[in-house]
């Protein structure tokens, strides 16, 4: 894309440095005359350029699957085992993941349709080859041939493993009778799991009537009904907020009912399979290893009992702004926290986005992710246009990864890499969309057996930002600054891997550690050093001054305490579901949780566990957001403070960290990175130094 096609007129005239993907990403998106054009098909799939394409992609990935399976089943045991096993994964990945992006993203409900049934195809070969008794004897030979494994390198054996316990997981080693309860089981929990998803998301309505007429307007009308889709945490009447919160966490008694059956489920199954509880089979492989006497159990009491004091000074504030905003109902609430602890924020720090938005346009932000990862791996961003029929709406913008060129420095890793892949860009706002950012993987790097060479990965980053308008472009909040570069790293975990197995590239990865890479560039989001490098005023090019970047900072750490504290809580509830049954209900547990773990008060009649959607994804896992971040922090303390754009840092962590996915045991890439293995201690120490305060920023104030 050229760097002035399409550019403000006014940016063009005072901002002259724009790089060309900085350009590119403050342009008018513009419309594409190319009606006639042979469509290329989604994401180049030429089978995809209509719905029924769907059906014809996953008719020749099943005759694949087929042929591998053949293959697995009758080849002596050694690499050609798991390299059979690892394609047919790939066959169906390939498929079944585009399906379950374009299921949710697409704006036409006829692809969106087509890509539902397809998962569903997928979805049920895959369970018929975890329970394929033939296939998973393959592979046991394999295993139990104490040669063979003696021959294997540490990538081969672990992927060979991972599939191992695929199998496991399903029963596979169970005699006829119960197996079929496993796979009977299975299938109750993939519905129980969509009805709860499902559920959770749902709105609560509750008759006009009830609700003061003045707040009506506050919220969606349906009839006679008003109708509550969320919390409205950031509403500054307390009145709304309560009323929210009551009727958004109202119990319904068949959502109830689904997930303690759908708890006692996970238990069964794990029970079934040879687990002690569901937790302990969703912990294997992780960071964490085991719950109850593990690292999840220590840790998450540890942090307690260090966020205690610093929680209950947060609650504090937080109670005398109460007062001080509505002193004739003073009593600080669950509702509260939310809004409160932003308030304070404000107050003390001045941090009103719209001060900080016209520094930060989406192209300057880009521009800032380009020159980041040139200076830590030596690639580049580059702004590709796609094909007819490519993208699935006209605005997504599309990426490639090439390798910067000569380099006096490490230029020789570089040299030879060339293209590391594709990244799909849907940032901007559609009323079809789901409006959560996210990072899909459409299909996953993995070195190909035939010719050597590495498969590109596919990725698609979404994002919900606001379009640009005649005047300005796309303008971001610091928030979603921060959330770009999240996403991003997520991105970069795929394109930078290295792995000879796509069933462990990039996020495939155990859970508590997918979410470093995203968690650390955070940090580098924040850091002045960093941001010096690309945001300005996107009319007059002046840079956003130091003292802004320290006071949001500091922001950040203003009830901190209280916000980690709510996390453990969280983190606990999760836990204790996931355990050993309790005989008592999924409310009295929450109840308890909350007095112990959090401190303000539980709400009669309120269920916020039938909101907790990350029990699907998260099941057992909720922990992983804690945990990522005490190693992103030690990362970052110890390997990028300093200087957040040094190149052998960079080098080091992508060997260390961003290479392997999933195909190295977690804390071993922590233990390369720091070159120590932590301690209990490291990790809440790495939480709570997160809130210590940094004094050069009260100097940086009062200079200025």
């Amino acid at each position: 894309v050229s760097v002035s096609q399409n550019v403000w007129t006014h940016v063009r005239r005072s901002v002259t440095t724009w790089s060309p993907v900085g350009a590119a990403f403050n342009a008018k998106p513009a419309r594409r005359a190319e009606l006639r054009l042979q469509s290329a098909g989604l994401f180049g799939v030429p089978e995809l350029s209509c719905p029924a394409g769907f059906q014809v992609a996953a008719k020749s990935a099943l005759r694949n699957t087929e042929l591998l399976v053949g293959r697995a089943c009758s080849c002596p045991p050694g690499v050609e085992t798991v390299e059979s096993f690892d394609q047919l994964s790939d066959g169906l990945c390939r498929v079944a993941d585009l399906a379950d992006f374009v299921k949710v993203a697409h704006p036409d409900p006829a692809f969106r349709e087509a890509a539902e049934k397809t998962c569903i195809d997928i979805g049920t070969v895959v369970e018929k080859l975890n329970t394929n008794v033939e296939l998973c004897k393959s592979l046991k030979n394999l295993l139990d041939d104490p040669d063979v494994v003696a021959q294997l390198d540490p990538d081969t054996r672990r992927v060979a493993e991972l599939f191992m316990f695929d199998f496991e997981i399903s029963g596979i080693h169970l005699d006829d009778k119960l197996r079929k309860e496993a796979v009977a089981l299975h299938v109750k929990l993939l519905d129980l799991n969509n009805e709860f998803l499902v559920g959770s998301n749902m709105p609560n309505r509750i008759a006009r009537s009830v609700i003061p007429e003045h707040l009506h307007l506050q919220f969606a009308s349906e009839g006679s009904f008003i109708q509550v889709g969320g919390l409205h945490a950031d509403s500054p009447d307390d009145l709304v907020r309560e009323i929210a919160y009551r009727i958004y966490l109202h119990p319904n008694a068949d959502l109830m009912n689904c997930l303690e059956e759908l708890l006692k489920c996970r238990y069964k199954m794990a029970k079934l399979v040879g687990y002690e509880s569901y937790g302990h089979r969703a912990l294997k492989g992780t960071m964490a290893q085991t719950p109850g006497s593990s690292k999840v159990s220590n840790t998450t009491h540890d942090l307690f009992s260090s966020f205690f004091h610093r929680t209950a000074k947060d609650f504090r504030m937080m109670s005398d702004m109460k007062k001080k905003l509505n002193p004739r109902n003073s009593e600080l609430m669950p509702w509260d926290h939310p809004y409160l602890s932003g308030v304070l924020r404000a107050e003390r720090y001045n941090i009103e986005p719209s001060l900080y938005s016209p520094y930060l346009s989406l192209g300057a932000c880009m521009d800032g992710l380009n020159i980041l990862f040139s200076q830590l791996y030596g690639v580049s961003l580059m702004s590709e246009h796609p094909s007819t029929g490519e993208v699935w709406s006209e605005d997504v913008r599309k990426l490639v990864n090439p390798p910067n060129g000569p380099c006096s420095q490490t230029a020789v890793v570089h040299e030879t890499e060339g293209l590391l892949g594709y990244i799909y860009c849907d940032f901007f706002h559609r009323s079809d969309k789901p409006h959560q950012d996210c990072h899909f993987t459409i299909r996953g790097r993995r070195r190909c057996q035939d010719t050597g060479q590495y498969q590109l990965p596919v990725v698609v980053l979404m994002l919900s930002l606001p379009h640009p308008t005649k005047s300005a472009p796309t303008l971001l909040t610091p928030g979603m600054m921060e959330n770009l570069f999240h996403e991003m790293g997520h991105a970069m975990h795929s394109m930078l891997g290295r792995t000879r197995y796509q069933h462990v590239t990039g996020t495939r990865c155990a859970t508590d550690f997918a979410e470093v890479p995203s968690i650390l560039m955070e940090y580098f989001a924040t850091d002045y050093r960093v941001i010096s490098q690309f945001a300005r005023h996107y009319q007059t090019g002046q840079p956003l001054p130091e003292s802004m970047v320290a006071r949001l900072c500091e922001s950040k750490k203003v009830c901190g305490a209280a916000d980690t504290q709510l996390q453990i809580f969280y983190a606990v509830l999760d836990q204790i579901y996931h355990g050993k049954p309790q005989n008592r209900s999924t409310t009295e547990i929450l109840e308890e949780m909350q007095q112990k773990f959090y401190g303000l008060p539980y709400t009669p009649n309120t269920a916020w566990q039938l909101r907790f959607s990350h029990l699907i994804g998260y099941g057992a896992k909720y922990y992983s957001y804690l945990m990522s971040r005490a190693v992103a922090s030690m990362v970052w303390r110890q390997c990028f403070v300093q200087d957040p754009l040094n190149r052998e840092m960079g080098e080091r962590y992508r060997r260390e960290m961003l290479a392997h996915g999933g195909a190295k045991e977690p804390m071993l890439m922590v233990e390369g990175m720091l070159q120590r293995r932590p301690t209990m201690e490291d990790f809440v120490d790495a939480l709570v130094s997160e809130l210590n305060p940094n004094f050069e920023t009260f100097i940086m104030d009062s200079e200025s």
